[in-house]
């Protein structure tokens, strides 16, 4: 069985990883073993990177998530605070705003609740849907005026990751109701 959430490196090469901060995964996982930054907080590994070895923030934070899935202190879906989450994307032939609207009504009509937010002007257009027990759906639409949207969902604040496989086929199916 496939897992629902792929690890970090799974996302990301790691001629990518080289190509941007000049090491690969090893290399950046050697120095913080040696650096004993197993028992740091993910803000201390990711600042450490930047500071210490000048590393881009958003490459700090890609590094720091495999170090952690890799040396088991978090797992893939796993945010900093304990809890999951799972994403879905899909790009479709619709204006970013006009996408936003149809997936926030689908979403809408499955979960049985109107959007806590719904904001459609901004750079990247949202939707928020707040769920039992801390839960959320976040509906997303990016694009530029007349061309295609790329829309994603993400399904947070879960307690644990029994259900992530459920939650990300039920969140693909919305997302084919779109356009």
């Amino acid at each position: 069985m496939t897992k629902p959430v792929g690890a970090s490196e799974k996302n990301v090469g790691d001629d990518a990883v080289r190509e941007a901060t000049g090491k690969g995964r090893d290399e950046w996982f050697a120095l913080l073993d040696a650096a004993e930054a197993t028992g740091w907080k993910h803000r201390d590994i990711a600042s450490w990177l930047v500071s210490r070895h000048q590393v881009d923030p958003w490459w700090s934070q890609s590094i720091t998530v495999a170090y952690e899935q890799a040396r088991g202190i978090r797992s893939p879906g796993q945010r900093q605070d304990g809890t999951y989450e799972a994403s879905v994307t899909r790009t479709v032939a619709l204006e970013k705003a006009e996408a936003l609207r149809a997936l926030a009504a689908v979403v809408g009509i499955e979960l049985g609740i109107e959007p806590l937010a719904l904001n459609l002007d901004a750079k990247n257009a949202t939707a928020r849907f707040p769920l039992d027990g801390g839960e959320f759906v976040l509906a997303s639409s990016t694009g530029r005026p007349g061309r295609r949207a790329s829309i994603g969902l993400v399904w947070g604040r879960m307690p644990d990751d029994a259900r992530l496989a459920e939650v990300k086929s039920r969140m693909r199916d919305w997302l084919k109701a779109v356009g």
